[in-house]
Parts: structure tokens; sequence; C-alpha cells
């Protein structure tokens, strides 16, 4: 293959979004998941557009200098950009059907969202009340026209636009902008309603009613109002001053997001024609600024929290703990004998909870190291390192105060353990620590023996529940001393990356996971070429290395057997010519959100799995500290390729990526209907009880 042929990243995850519009289409799913699979596309949405689109748009500026230059740009981003607008209008007229179709179903449960319009006598006294008593001291409502400058709009808020003016003259009217206060107050309020209907009013539209009050002051008897959103760019740009430490430009830079240019203007296509000229001028807007019109409900994340109204009971399958963590008081006198695989959110999350208690409670504990990403809001994981450091444990944690959209949380970890004499590392410059890792050193006699933990997930108990991913606790010398040599790395990042070169068990990012992959790749295709079996099967989240997927075009051409399970972007074309097959590759989106990275090597009948932190994308595999890590104990690995295996036959769930991204669901042909998820926790709980 002379030129390697690929999907584009930004289409590619558009996709994506879209299989989570079809969840929310799906009848057979509960109409709260419905609901909140809607809350999870707008989310997602708003995030790819604060990050993607912003950087097209960065590049469309850089481009412009680069004509000048007259140096040539591989992509052009402005192309994108009109691909992704015309994406985005089509999603957003099928998520309005959507939205339309599941508002009906509410309503055969006598569940209803209503107006400011639709308020009976009971429902206007409690709606003023309310707004008296909740909502009054929470608005500033802007006259906007009298401000020299428009005034800055947060872009994970909702605004009111209001036009007001008297019944008897239309041309006398004023604007008006007004935040509206969901963080504050909360989205959903539940109304007085008859026995056996639940009513539901938004906030905004308890302000909509109390506008002749909050407007009192003017006179005026005609109101207007449409709820619109503004998405910025959300890029952190770290300033250069040597004499600012790297938390306070952190802290700067999250401070300067606010100043992002917008990338989206979203607004109620109601909206008074007027109003919107005005706001589309005051905010520098034009016909390439993704304007796009929608309906009167904006800011749809917040539905992931939909209120519990519904009348079918929770569905959801309780997490348990394994087999093996369960015949002991404590979970570190069984990882000292053996290794244990949690498979989340199947698993409980509190083994690794539990873990990191008995460390800190334990006098003969010296310390413990532990990266952390993205952490719960009420963590667990820190309160058990914060009672460590206070029993005189040496704990270090490396906080990754770039994680994007958690780094003022991530500020607030670093203050709190800090105070309490943990050892906060912040990274290196220009490098994500995204790998999960966790080591503990403890005396035993006269010996010192090291455990602890490699999590392809964040130490988040909170996604634990809802996130499918792999956390192998094991006391594994030689993937205990890679371990140790990471810490030393980000320790001393300075002195080179020579402690990262020497592991030899663990996979590292950047310094030679992708060499280890393409090597294990190569052994794949010179047995596919001397007639010997031959395969590959891969998971990950995203799929977009280049050199990665060359050399998977290569085994491909060869006769490797490629199968991938692949949720999000998924840049390889799986068919071509050349292919002595084509490569197989489905996406799951269902209940639970696949985040598991395993990679798994026929290697001529001795499988070689690993589990890992990273995607197969550049900014993984060479811009960040991950790491990967080969199961080895025999029961784990089989039990590991079942879970895959299943994954693979999934014909209830699983959608084909091909090359047309048409996001077709596998047919079942006729075959029993194989729903992954649902199997994983079956075989899980089946083999559970087996090992009692």
């Amino acid at each position: 293959m002379t030129k390697r042929p690929l999907i584009q990243r930004d289409i590619s995850w558009l996709s994506f979004n879209a299989r989570v519009l079809q969840e929310a289409n799906d009848p057979t799913v509960p109409l709260k998941e419905r609901i909140r699979f809607l809350g999870i596309y707008s989310n997602n949405a708003d995030e790819f557009f604060r990050v993607r689109v912003a950087t097209l748009k960065r590049m469309i500026e850089f481009s412009e200098k680069r004509k000048k230059l007259n140096m040539h740009m591989e992509v052009d981003p402005q192309q994108i950009l009109d691909q992704i607008q015309t994406i985005v209008l089509r999603h957003q007229n099928e998520f309005n059907r959507i939205w339309a179709g599941i508002v009906q179903e509410l309503k055969k449960e006598k569940i209803s969202l209503v107006t400011e319009k639709q308020l009976n006598r009971e429902q206007k006294v409690f709606v003023k009340k309310f707004f008296d008593e909740q909502v009054r001291s929470n608005i500033i409502p802007l006259m906007i026209e009298s401000l020299p400058q428009l005034p800055y709009l947060r872009d994970k808020s909702i605004y009111l636009g209001v036009v007001m003016r008297r019944k008897s003259s239309a041309y006398q009217q004023k604007y008006a902008l007004i935040e509206v206060p969901a963080k504050a107050v909360g989205r959903f309020i539940i109304l007085p309603s008859a026995p056996g209907e639940k009513k539901i009013i938004l906030i905004e539209d308890i302000i909509r009613f109390n506008l002749p009050v909050i407007f009192s002051y003017f006179g005026y008897d005609y109101f207007d109002s449409h709820i619109f959103k503004v998405t910025k760019d959300a890029e952190i740009d770290l300033d250069n001053d040597i004499s600012t430490s790297f938390a306070e430009k952190i802290e700067k830079g999250v401070k300067n997001r606010r100043k992002g240019k917008p990338v989206r203007f979203v607004y109620d296509k109601e909206m008074d024609a007027g109003l919107l000229e005005y706001l589309i001028r005051r905010l520098n807007l034009n016909r390439k600024s993704n304007i796009i019109p929608g309906g009167r409900i904006h800011n749809f994340r917040h539905f992931m929290d939909f209120p519990d109204v519904f009348n079918s009971k929770n569905t959801r399958r309780e997490s348990f703990i394994p087999a093996a963590l369960q015949s002991a008081q404590r979970v570190t006198d069984i990882i000292l004998k053996q290794d244990v695989m949690l498979h989340f959110p199947y698993h409980s999350f509190d083994p690794v909870i539990d873990l990191l208690r008995e460390a800190a409670m334990d006098p003969d504990v010296l310390s413990i190291k532990i990266t952390a990403y993205r952490l719960a809001s009420n963590s667990k994981i820190i309160n058990a390192l914060v009672n460590a450091a206070r029993n005189g444990k040496e704990v270090v944690v490396m906080l990754e105060l770039k994680a994007r959209f958690d780094e003022e949380a991530n500020l607030e970890w670093k203050n709190i353990l800090e105070e309490e004499g943990v050892k906060v590392l912040l990274g290196v410059p220009k490098m994500k620590i995204h790998a999960k890792l966790c080591i503990i050193k403890k005396k035993k006699g006269t010996k010192m023996v090291q455990y602890g933990f490699v999590s392809t997930g964040n130490l988040n108990e909170k996604t634990a529940k809802i996130y499918g991913d792999h956390c192998l606790l094991t006391c594994n010398g030689k993937a205990m001393a890679d371990i140790n040599r990471i810490f030393r790395y980000l320790e001393h990042w300075k002195l080179g990356m020579r402690n990262l070169q020497l592991c030899k068990t663990l996979w590292v990012c950047p310094v030679n996971m992708r060499k280890q992959i393409a090597q294990l790749i190569d052994k794949e295709i010179k047995a596919a070429k001397a007639g010997k079996e031959a395969r590959i099967i891969i998971k990950v989240n995203s799929l977009s290395d280049s050199l990665l997927i060359d050399k998977l075009y290569q085994a491909a051409v060869a006769g490797v057997e490629i199968r991938m399970v692949v949720r999000g972007i998924f840049c390889p074309i799986i068919e071509h010519k050349k292919f002595k097959q084509p490569i197989s590759a489905i996406s799951i989106v269902d209940e639970y959100l696949e985040h598991a990275r395993v990679i798994i090597f026929h290697n001529q009948g001795d499988e070689k799995v690993y589990i890992s932190s990273a995607d197969w994308m550049v900014r993984n595999l060479d811009h960040r500290v991950e790491a990967a890590i080969p199961v080895l104990d025999p029961v784990i690995k089989q039990e590991l390729i079942d879970i895959i295996h299943i994954q693979l036959r999934d014909n209830v769930k699983a959608r084909i990526l091909n090359n047309e991204l048409s996001n077709n669901y596998v047919p079942s042909g006729g075959k029993k209907r194989i729903r992954s998820q649902i199997e994983t926790y079956h075989y899980l709980f089946k083999k559970n009880q087996t090992r009692k």
C-alpha cells in the first residue's frame, strides 16, 4: 500500500457520538437510560467543540501563516470544519426527533416537563415561592444594550436572552441576559402534582414565569425569552515565566480559559431575530462559527441527572467482590500470595480502597506511591492516602494537573494533600502522566516486600461503577521494579528518561510501547507468511496512530487475522484489495462505558496478553507517560481472553466499524442474542460461585 488511507479522526469521533444517539433512540433501553444517553451525547459534543473544533480553528489561523510562507499542510482544516458543521446539524435534527419521542413516552408514564405557560393555580404559587426563596438571590439580570461590551459568558452555562417591551409599542424594546443558575439551584424542580402524576419544570422556566417581577422597575408588559449557550476554546496556554511555579501556571491557564474564543453558538431557533443578530455581532461570530439552531432546551448534559421519577425499577446489576478476596480479612495478604484481576464495574472497586486503607494502618508499611489523573469528588483514595501520611508513612502522589477539565479539582487536591504532609508530584512539562500505577513497600520480617497494581482506568470509585476497566493487583518483583523506575523518573525527570528506558516488564510510553507493539505485530506477520496461524486482538478507546495503523495494514496484507473492539475514534480502513482478509472491527456502546485497553497476540499458540492505560493515539504514545503490563497468571490470562471473546461475539450492542462509518448493528443471523456486558457479568459471577 503506497499511500496510507485513513478515516479523518474528527469525523470518526462524530460517528462514535452518533452511536451514543443510537442508544438514546433504542426503545429496548429503559427510559431513564435513554434520557441519560442524550445527556452523554450533549456532554460529548460540548467537549468536542471545546477541544477539537477549537484546535481546527487554531489550525486555520496557522495555515494562513503557512500559505504566506508557501508551506503546505496535509489536511485542510476548513474542509473538515465544513464537514463537521454538516454532520452536527444532521445529528441535531436526529437529537430533536429522539427527544420528541421520549417526551411522548414520558407522558405514557404520566411524567411531563411543563413550561411556565402550563402551570395550574397551585403550581403558580409554588413557583413564585420557590423563585423568591431559592432563585432570586442567584441571578443577576444584565441590561446588555447599555454595556460597552458583552459580559464574560461561561461556556458551561446556559443563558436566557430576554426581549422586553410595552404591548402598546413594538419599537421601544430592551435586551437583557440572565445566567441560569443550574449549578447553584439544580436544573429540575418537581412540582406539586395530582396523585399518580409527576410534573417537572426546568429552572429557566421558573425564571421565565417571574420575568415581570424581575424587571418590574421598567414597566414592561411583554416578555419574550429564549435559551442559548456559547462553547469556547478550552485549550490552556501556559506562559514561560520561569518565576511562576507549574501549579500557578495551571491555575492562571484555567482562569485564562475563560477568555477563550467562541467556537460554537447554540440557540433556540424561535429566538427573536433582532436579539439573535445582536448576540452574533457582539460575540464576533460569522457564518463559519458553528452557529447551530436548536430547540427550546439546551445543555442537555444536565439530563444525565434527570430526577428518578420513573415507575420501573433500576435493573443495574450489583458489583461483587471476587472470590479470591472473600476468603481473607485483608486484601494485602492475598496479593502477597497471588495476582488478582479486578474487572470493573462487574467487580467492586472496594478492594482497591481496602488495599490502601490497610497500607495506611499497617505499622510495617513504609511508603505508598501512586498516580492520580481523575479522582472522585469525595475521594476515598485521597482519604486513605491522607491517613497513611498521618500515620507516618512516606506518601508520594503523582497528581496530573493537566488532566483536561479536572485541573481545578486537582489543584484543590494538591493543597489538601500537601497540608497533610504528602509529597505531591506535579508532572512533567509537555507530558501528561496517564499511567495508573501504585506501589506499596512493606517490611516483612527481615525482608522488604513490594506490591501494588497496574490499571487501565482512573482511581475513581464513582466512575468505576460505570466504566469497564481492568486492574491487576500484584506483587510481581519485575513489575514492581519497573514501577519504581517510573516513579524515579517522575521524581527526577530533569535527569532524562533513562529510568523509563530501563523498564523490562512494563511497556512504557513514550520510550518503548509503540516499538514493542510493532515488534509483536511483526512476529505475527512472519508467522502468517510462513503459513502458520497468526492473530491479533486489540481493544482500545481510540485508534488513530498512523504508524501502528500502517503496521496493522502490513499484517492484513500478510494474512494476519485482526479483530478489534474500539469504542471511539477509529481511523483505519477495514477493507482494501491488498488485504488477504478484511480487518474485523466493532464498537460496543451500552450501559457501561467500555474504557479498558487490552492487546492479545496469538504468538504461535502461547498467547501474550497485555492490559494498558494507553490508547493507540499519537498523544498517548509520544506525549504521555503510559504503562502496559503483561498478564502472566494462566487463570487470569484465560479469564481476560474469555471476556474479550464474549465482546467479539456481541450481536446486540456491537456496531460494525467500516469505511463508510454507517454504524450498522452486528446482525444476529438467527444466532443466540449476546449482549456482552450482561454475558460478562454472568460469566464472572458464575466463575465466582465455582471458586468459593
